[in-house]
């Protein structure tokens, strides 16, 4: 299509185009134009200065991150919780769409579903309040079951050793279920007629599930992991900022929570800004190749 086509095509449908003006307003407000404060991590900022009155240092905040100890520490511990809810959450919800699907009795089908649902729509904070109570070594539930069975009470939540599984356990506990929508749509759009044929040919329902709707789903599941690569050092701020404290920081503290406490906290504004950019950096790089890499071996790829 030449340019004298788009352009008339265009003018045939400017009331379309037309619905795009808020959208693209709202990202240029919203997404760009706040992106002008990046120059802040290549400046020694001052808050009554400003940006335009704030000291140029160039990459000297970058090479402060690089020679951090305590960012060492953290981007360690961002990777392993990351790679954890990777590697044991992101196939549950897999599972559990295949299962709710095989499901037959609709009542039965739609209790499960909204009690897995229901997590997704409590905050962290109230998420956060429920296990320090139930996981409290005094008298939380846990350790009083513990005790049953002749254990010593284990202060999970103070534990540099439990710290990082409590962590994964209340993540799963929340979004296994929500996550799991993506995957039941995906297998509404199967074609039905597929399983009419392999019941005609004899195959049972785990056959069914294997060959016609892990399939189906597959490039919705290589879509969602693309994405999930992409917020590898996302570990859950919000999540870790509710739940940790200064005693688990050697195994709990991630990147967002060491960004905002150095730069509410210390007021580092610069070099919060610095980390924050280079994890919005390797998170796009991620995401760039995580889609070649799938692209190239599994034939499948978001663009």
């Amino acid at each position: 299509m030449n340019r004298n086509s788009r352009w008339k095509l265009a003018r045939s449908n400017w009331d379309m185009y037309l619905l795009l003006v808020p959208g693209l307003i709202f990202l240029l407000l919203f997404k760009y134009t706040p992106m002008y404060g990046v120059v802040i991590a290549f400046q020694d900022f001052n808050i009554f200065s400003g940006i335009g009155g704030s000291e140029w240092v160039g990459l000297e905040q970058f090479q402060k991150l690089v020679h951090s100890d305590d960012f060492s520490r953290v981007l360690t511990n961002t990777l392993l919780i990351s790679m954890y809810k990777i590697v044991i959450l992101f196939p549950i919800p897999i599972v559990v769409a295949l299962f709710l699907n095989e499901v037959r009795k609709m009542f039965f089908k739609r209790t499960i579903q909204t009690i897995i649902y229901l997590p997704h729509f409590l905050s962290w904070v109230i998420i956060s309040g429920l296990f320090v109570t139930l996981l409290s070594p005094t008298d939380g539930l846990v350790n009083q079951i513990i005790k049953v069975f002749g254990g010593d009470p284990v202060s999970f939540l103070q534990d540099n050793s439990f710290f990082r599984s409590v962590v994964v356990f209340t993540a799963g506990w929340k979004e296994i279920g929500w996550n799991a929508i993506v995957f039941i749509a995906a297998i509404a759009g199967i074609d039905q007629e597929q399983y009419e044929a392999a019941s005609i040919d004899g195959a049972g329902r785990i056959r069914k599930m294997i060959s016609i709707t892990l399939p189906g789903i597959m490039p919705t599941i290589v879509l969602m992991f693309i994405l999930r690569i992409g917020s590898l050092l996302e570990a859950g701020t919000e999540q870790i900022l509710t739940m940790y404290n200064p005693i688990v920081y050697d195994t709990g503290d991630v990147i967002g929570t060491f960004v905002y406490r150095m730069g509410l906290g210390q007021q580092d504004y610069s070099f919060s800004t610095a980390v924050g950019l280079f994890n919005s950096v390797v998170g796009f790089i991620l995401v760039i190749s995580g889609n070649m890499l799938s692209k190239k071996f599994l034939k499948r790829s978001i663009w």
